[in-house]
């Protein structure tokens, strides 16, 4: 039912503060970003290190949803993103074991169809159940063009190999010269 745990999600109220507090000082790449007019909010993807995400979400103007949320804090985690390979699947799974949720949304292009669990259903998280496809949402900088699965980069101990990762960016792997021996010869025995 869930593929993974795609990202945090923090609310904050200075989004530019929590872009510089990200971006400049942990090294956060910035994804892809939008602000929606009829939820008064923005939020944009960061992504840390190889395959670790974190979403910053800030008002737009009053009367944002995040209006209540921020009320008494400057800024907390405020869901947790699942991805899934099949929406209606997790629905049907979610329902058969008495779960509620709510909040069912399918994006204009299909590009993203999202539902969500309340705190009260879930230890005190929010959660947002989505499918969507990873790469659309990454930076360039951690993702390989499309049909690239994979790279040999030569080091002076060996070679680092990346591969595009089924969640979305891509893996490195610093190996040095006995393990890529050892490599070449488990892949030449899976040839043979």
């Amino acid at each position: 039912m869930i593929s993974r745990i795609d990202h945090v999600s923090i609310a904050v109220k200075d989004q530019e503060k929590a872009a510089h507090f990200f971006q400049d000082i942990l090294g956060a790449v910035a994804g892809t970003c939008a602000a929606d007019p009829v939820t008064r909010y923005f939020w944009q993807l960061f992504s840390l290190g190889d395959l670790s995400r974190l979403e910053i979400i800030s008002p737009t103007g009053e009367g944002s949803f995040l209006d209540g949320f921020l009320k008494s804090r400057e800024a907390g985690v405020h869901h947790i993103t699942l991805q899934t390979p099949d929406i209606k699947k997790a629905m049907a799974h979610l329902e058969a074991h008495g779960v509620p949720f709510f909040g069912y949304n399918e994006y204009p292009g299909g590009v993203w169809t999202e539902i969500f669990i309340h705190p009260r259903h879930a230890f005190g998280v929010l959660i947002q159940i989505a499918q969507f496809e990873s790469d659309d949402w990454l930076s360039d900088q951690v993702k390989f063009p499309a049909g690239t699965r994979w790279q040999v980069e030569k080091t002076q101990t060996g070679a680092t190999l990346t591969f595009a990762h089924p969640g979305g960016g891509k893996v490195a792997l610093e190996l040095d010269h006995k393990a890529l021996q050892q490599l070449t010869t488990a892949l030449e025995n899976a040839l043979a």
